[in-house]
């Protein structure tokens, strides 16, 4: 007798806007996925949780396929919406990041946590702020969740700009809140819920007006 498994409400789902794709990883990602962990070693090292073994062990081919492995029954479960980042450029679509909605918790709460990497190269061109607002648009839409947290180590300028940048409310602090680097590691609380995007259209509509601002600059009337 087959078991017919229940729909997992936004799951999957291929995402997009202003050159930034999100998609599920699929198989053929290998190669591309471990040529940029191991390019990226020293720009994630600092901020990622302790890896049981090397690094050159943990994203390798066999690493990937790992990770690969439970990230689609995390899926499939509903526990996670964990997405590929991808630029397309030159009308293909080239791997430059990762975002992942873990610890989906339903019912009463309807909360995830967000976390999230992306290759030196591009850093800095809104491409992380891009694929999180993304992200947390489908998290309270299609996934029917009401929160998203994302937790930073206090240090971590460049992850928390994101979040300032795309207006995530800074919360808590949690004291030797992950194991991260190779010891028990500080991290500060973020939110947004979906009230805080009530009257914003969504939260990429309110970040593309704010980089919208920041690259027009201040009109005449408000320079000083």
């Amino acid at each position: 007798m087959m078991v017919r498994r229940r729909p997992v409400p936004g799951w999957p789902a291929v995402l997009g806007a202003d050159g930034v794709l999100l998609r599920p990883y699929q198989r053929a990602d290998a190669d591309a996925w471990v040529a940029l962990r191991r390019r990226n070693e020293q720009w994630l090292t600092p901020w990622e949780p302790t890896p049981p073994r090397s690094w050159a062990d943990a994203n390798s081919a066999a690493g990937f396929r790992l990770v690969h492995t439970a990230q689609r029954r995390a899926g499939l479960r509903g526990d996670a919406m964990t997405f590929a980042v991808c630029l397309r450029e030159d009308g293909g679509e080239r791997l430059v990041g990762h975002l992942n909605l873990g610890n989906i918790v339903r019912r009463a709460f309807c909360s995830t946590f967000a976390g999230y990497w992306v290759d030196h190269r591009v850093a800095g061109r809104g491409v992380m702020p891009t694929a999180l607002a993304l992200a947390v648009d489908h998290a309270f839409g299609p996934g029917g969740l009401h929160r998203v947290e994302v937790n930073i180590r206090p240090e971590n300028t460049a992850s928390r700009r994101v979040v300032e940048k795309l207006g995530f409310r800074e919360e808590a602090h949690h004291p030797r809140y992950l194991h991260i680097d190779g010891a028990w590691r500080d991290h500060v609380g973020y939110a947004l819920t979906t009230e805080d995007l009530h009257d914003e259209g969504g939260l990429l509509a309110r970040w593309r007006r704010t980089r919208d601002r920041a690259d027009t600059g201040p009109g005449p009337a408000e320079i000083k």
